[in-house]
């Protein structure tokens, strides 16, 4: 096989693994057993292994030499220092988000805010979970600082499993929504410093949030 046919196949793998264990569908402390895993997705067993391999650098799985590979489970320690890491990149994320984001990229925010209230109207409370994602996500990307970017890319990944919990707190998806608009007007204003406050003030929730919530997901 061609060099970048293989590449695709592993950067396939890697995707189709990473997207698998962000949505729930390999739950932490899973085994993942290469064969299993090649007949689940229809790839070769080296790009398996060197999927996993990369996932491990990420944080998201775990191995030990003759004993195999695992999805890996994070603690509420380690949840808690994620979410204070993310918490001083986001907030720097909003400051320039404040400085740099186009007109669409503030209207493509009131969408997804929008989408929010709509779900949290409806009762569907994981729904609004994700869009909340989405939210931070674009808010990023619409800051144009790749290095933040980069980084809170790969907290999220990693604290991801955690997102869900907080938006069962009772009273938290409705603080939750608030704290977004909060966020989108400082933006849509320009107005940097209310943009990191705004930004503090909603991740501080989400910290307290993630101390109440009990249980796994």
């Amino acid at each position: 096989m061609p060099v970048g046919e293989k590449a695709t196949e592993v950067q396939q793998a890697y995707q189709a693994l990473r997207e698998a264990i962000l949505k729930g569908e390999l739950l932490p402390g899973q085994r993942l057993v290469e064969k299993e895993l090649c007949e689940r997705f229809g790839l070769g067993r080296a790009a398996i292994r060197t999927a996993l391999a990369k996932l491990e650098q990420d944080g998201l799985v775990e191995s030990v030499p003759y004993r195999g590979a695992w999805v890996r489970a994070i603690g509420e320690e380690e949840a808690v220092e994620i979410l204070e890491a993310r918490m001083a990149l986001e907030c720097l994320a909003a400051r320039y988000a404040a400085r740099r984001a186009t007109p669409e990229a503030v209207e493509r925010l009131r969408e997804i805010h929008a989408g929010m209230r709509e779900r949290f109207a409806q009762g569907d409370l994981l729904g609004m979970s994700e869009l909340n994602a989405l939210f931070h996500k674009t808010l990023v990307e619409a800051s144009g600082h790749k290095t933040a970017q980069r980084l809170i890319e790969a907290l999220r990944a990693q604290g991801v499993r955690h997102q869900y919990r907080t938006v069962l707190v009772p009273g938290r998806p409705q603080s939750s929504l608030e704290e977004h608009g909060r966020i989108l007007e400082a933006v849509a204003a320009g107005d940097e410093e209310a943009a990191e406050r705004a930004m503090r003030e909603h991740l501080q929730g989400v910290l307290l949030a993630l101390r109440q919530a009990k249980g796994g997901l």
